[in-house]
């Protein structure tokens, strides 16, 4: 149990920097930073496909069609809802709206859980997601006057839906992933992190080409391929294409082989501490008393839904 709340504290590290590439990048639309991401996964994933080869054969044809499936809404359309999002109505709602993950999540894979000694009774489990809730409400406070700031009434409502579609595909993603992780116990976290790069490269890739050309089409302002900064382009996908698709995936796969998803979806509040801590640091600000608050209670929640699924030795 340990191993697996290690292995969510570091995909939270390593996911807390997708928050980041749309806020470096405004001038890059969402689905050109999403294309970007996982064109950059694919790659990196060829690396570690050659050095276990082995493994990757050994994945059935079912096994592939899972893989790209969890790719496309997982990864691909998730991304592309949210950097949209983020880019249409601002970070204060889609942060606070994703920022429900863990809660959500929870209830979910509660109600309907994918092995039956993985549920709770819901009177444990309901102390640890109000905490989680209240820290969430008191952590994205102070950012909830800003929402629709700069903002059209039509980018607002459209950055609100496509925040709700980020936040239905990845509810859907990692309790599908966890039981193929749960029900294969033979494949390696690392082989099915590669195999999701793999299974997306194929799609991305003539993608992004069908992107440019309807946007050269549409008279669309954005230099296709690498846009207006490549160079910072082409580093973040890299970093977040490693870090946050590669890495993360691998972390969170082990995760949930160990864990029942009802607690490894509450530990997704790892991923909104590291997106506030990044973004303090990029600001050059301390957190308000208010945050800080709300950082404790996220905290505590942490521990009280460790506490209420350990089981005695």
């Amino acid at each position: 149990m340990l191993i697996g709340i290690l292995c969510a504290l570091g995909a939270g590290l390593m996911w807390g920097l997708v928050f980041v590439a749309p806020v470096l990048l405004p001038d890059y639309p969402g689905s050109v930073l999403s294309f970007g991401r996982y064109i950059a996964f694919g790659l990196i994933a060829l690396v570690p496909a050659w050095i276990g080869r082995r493994q990757i054969a050994a994945l059935s044809r079912a096994d592939w069609w899972v893989a790209l499936r969890l790719s496309l809404v997982g990864n691909l359309l998730y991304y592309a809802a949210l950097a949209s999002a983020i880019q249409l109505s601002g970070a204060p709602l889609p942060t606070l709206l994703i920022g429900t993950l863990p809660v959500v999540i929870s209830i979910a894979s509660n109600t309907a859980p994918g092995r039956a000694a993985d549920a709770v009774a819901w009177h444990r489990l309901l102390p640890a997601l109000a905490v989680i809730g209240t820290g969430l409400l008191l952590v994205n406070a102070s950012e909830l006057e800003q929402l629709g700031a700069g903002r059209t009434l039509t980018q607002y409502w459209q950055g609100c839906a496509l925040a709700l579609l980020a936040l239905a595909c990845w509810t859907w993603y990692p309790m599908r992933n966890a039981r193929f992780m749960q029900a294969h116990p033979q494949i390696r976290s690392s082989t099915w992190a590669t195999a999701q790069g793999l299974a997306l490269l194929p799609v991305v890739l003539p993608g992004f080409v069908l992107y440019g050309v309807i946007a050269d089409a549409g008279g669309g302002s954005y230099a296709f391929p690498l846009g207006p900064r490549p160079a910072l382009f082409v580093a973040m996908m890299l970093l977040i294409g490693l870090c946050a698709s590669w890495l993360g995936t691998m972390l969170w796969n082990h995760a949930s082989q160990r864990l029942p998803t009802s607690l490894a979806g509450q530990l997704i509040v790892f991923e909104t501490l590291s997106a506030l801590a990044y973004a303090f640091l990029w600001r050059g600000t301390m957190p308000s008393a208010q945050v800080l608050a709300g950082i404790a209670l996220l905290i505590v929640g942490v521990i009280l839904a460790i506490r209420t699924f350990r089981r005695p030795a």
